[in-house]
């Protein structure tokens, strides 16, 4: 709908924002004037984890300069490295740079931690909504 013209402003995601962007130069996300939602995606290994070595491994190899660009590629995402806009694809280092000024990156805000217990309340309100709703 966005791409046809039908739709001229939508809720989203920069990252689906920069897919239309590249085969749309006119469809640019705008980040809000108070801060874009920024989050942190993390690898944690397990307490008594039988694997480590290989874990680390992994971790090692997504993070290294040469596999960054491909992950990139694929999600649309800025790995949390040192220079990480520069490794990104050339396509969606101009998605990014046509989305977000260096005082909009500075300006990003991280969601806040959920306190214990807030999903068990948000399960059960939604449990009410849909015995309410009949779904």
């Amino acid at each position: 709908m966005m791409l046809s013209g039908e739709i001229v402003g939508s809720e989203t995601w920069d990252s689906t924002a920069f897919k239309l962007y590249n085969q749309n130069k006119n469809i640019v996300f705008v980040p809000p004037k108070t801060g874009a939602l920024a989050w942190i995606d993390t690898f944690t290994l397990p307490r008594k984890g039988k694997a480590d070595d290989a874990a680390y491994k992994w971790i090692n190899f997504v993070m290294s300069p040469e596999i960054i660009p491909l992950m990139s590629a694929s999600t649309g995402a800025v790995a949390a490295v040192n220079g990480g806009i520069d490794l990104m694809p050339d396509d969606k280092r101009e998605a990014l740079k046509a989305a977000f000024t260096p005082a909009d990156i500075k300006n990003l805000k991280f969601f806040a931690n959920i306190p214990p217990g807030v999903e068990d309340m948000e399960g059960k309100a939604l449990e009410k909504i849909k015995a309410a709703s009949g779904s």
